[in-house]
């Protein structure tokens, strides 16, 4: 009997009215329509449109992913034989693998504009950025989830931020704040599957001797993201860290100084929190000593985020990106003895 239009939508996360303008744009549809009205897809149709989202999740334009899944026989597109749905397994979605690079060949090696009415305003970007931001407009957790692991795998956590993470998130943004368009559920999912995989990341060997980074939100600052990612970031290199994530109270800010004994502070302010003096923030922070009496230490203090355009700062260094703010903190952990002796 096969699957109906609806069916198949919701297995796959996108809509009903995306399927129709797929078949009707790209000629990928149903081979059969019971008494010839009602689309009912059969288990290679399924496959196909797997195969296809695979494939754009990939970052391949869904024209060329649609021409490509058209083109692979139905034996070698993973579909079940016994009668159930037709899910890709293991061979189709190698399948897609190399589908997605044939169809990557044929673009040529430069950034691509990404199109199409749900597309998000991306620019010129890396291939895997336009497959993220697809699969993130799809709330294909999964694919959203792979495309993150696979491009920290490849690029380390500096190049994934800033080629790949920032700027879909950034679209992201831009979309849900334009012509009414609401994509805070994109925003949400997004978010949480970036976190998990900064936090997944593996981490080098941690230098000894050397007091950690503490990272913390100012009071009231609940967006870490930016922060966490700076956390993977100094994980990745081996510099050792403390990270005390959102909102953390300044009473509290100032015990977890003393008690850390850090070699620097990294405040974040996305924003200016409702309430909260940032320039009080920084005093007590940069009034914090530890150690014994006659050698007492205090913070380097390292300030990130916009919201702390206008702040009085008390000569702070504002940190502008990661991979140069991760370079001004190895700079100040190289100043520690036991890394000048190592």
């Amino acid at each position: 009997m096969g699957l109906s239009t609806g069916a198949v939508a919701r297995r796959l996360g996108v809509s009903a009215t995306t399927l129709r303008s797929w078949e009707r744009r790209y000629g990928i549809g149903p081979a059969d329509r019971e008494h010839g009205r009602h689309r009912r897809w059969l288990p290679p149709d399924v496959s196909r449109l797997e195969l296809m989202c695979a494939m754009t999740s990939q970052g391949v334009p869904p024209a060329e992913a649609a021409r490509a899944a058209m083109n692979r026989p139905p034996e070698s597109l993973g579909q079940r034989t016994d009668g159930t749905q037709g899910a890709m397994g293991a061979e189709g979605a190698e399948g897609a693998e190399g589908a997605a690079g044939a169809a990557k060949l044929s673009l040529g090696t430069g950034l691509h504009m990404p199109g199409g009415r749900g597309a998000l305003p991306l620019g010129a970007v890396r291939q895997e950025c336009r497959g993220l931001a697809r699969a993130a407009v799809r709330l294909d957790a999964v694919a959203v989830g792979d495309i993150l692991e696979r491009a920290l795998d490849a690029y380390g956590c500096v190049v994934t931020w800033e080629e790949i993470i920032a700027p879909t998130l950034h679209a992201v943004g831009r979309k849900w704040a334009t012509a009414g368009e609401r994509y805070v559920e994109v925003e949400h999912l997004l978010s949480w599957h970036v976190s998990t995989a900064l936090r997944r990341g593996r981490p080098a060997r941690e230098t000894a001797g050397v007091p950690p980074v503490l990272l913390a939100c100012v009071p009231g600052e609940q967006h870490s993201l930016a922060l966490e990612a700076l956390d993977a970031a100094l994980a990745e290199a081996g510099l050792p860290r403390r990270m005390f994530g959102p909102a953390l109270p300044v009473d509290a800010l100032r015990e977890a100084v003393r008690r850390v004994g850090p070699s620097a502070v990294v405040l974040w302010a996305q924003v200016k929190p409702a309430g909260v003096d940032l320039g009080r923030v920084v005093d007590v922070v940069a009034g914090v000593e530890w150690g014994v009496r006659g050698a007492r230490s205090q913070p380097r203090l390292l300030l990130g985020g916009p919201g702390w355009a206008g702040v009085r700062d008390a000569g702070c260094r504002l940190l502008t990106g990661l991979g140069s703010g991760l370079e001004v903190i190895r700079g100040i952990v190289g100043t520690w003895p036991a890394v000048k002796e190592g």
